[in-house]
């Protein structure tokens, strides 16, 4: 099975298995609940994290938390199942690091 995940919008979570597409709106909920999201929709389809044989990410541009979130997830997904990672290029990666589009915005520090 194929895994194409899209984190870079922080509220909208894309997620494909294969030729199914879901869409979750995380809103702020990413971080404590993608690895459930995901592991729910692999347990509809009758399948395990082992059934996952590739992973591809979406690297960017986008949400600077998102983006963060999502390249965890898939580089701890794609070491520990010892599969492929790429990005949405078809470029194979050992780990992704995400593409934010632009330079951090880095404000004033608050006291």
């Amino acid at each position: 099975m194929k895994l194409y995940l899209d984190t870079s919008d922080q509220k909208l979570c894309i997620l494909k298995l294969d030729d199914k597409t879901y869409e979750w709106e995380a809103n702020k909920e990413l971080a404590e609940k993608l690895l459930e999201f995901i592991k729910d929709k692999l347990e509809e389809n009758n399948k395990t994290w082992q059934d996952i044989e590739e992973i591809t990410f979406f690297s960017g541009p986008g949400s600077f938390t998102g983006l963060r979130i999502g390249a965890a997830v898939v580089n701890t997904l794609a070491s520990e199942l010892n599969i492929p990672l790429y990005d949405h290029h078809k470029n194979q990666h050992e780990i992704i690091i995400p593409d934010y589009g632009r330079p951090a915005n880095i404000g004033v520090q608050k006291k």
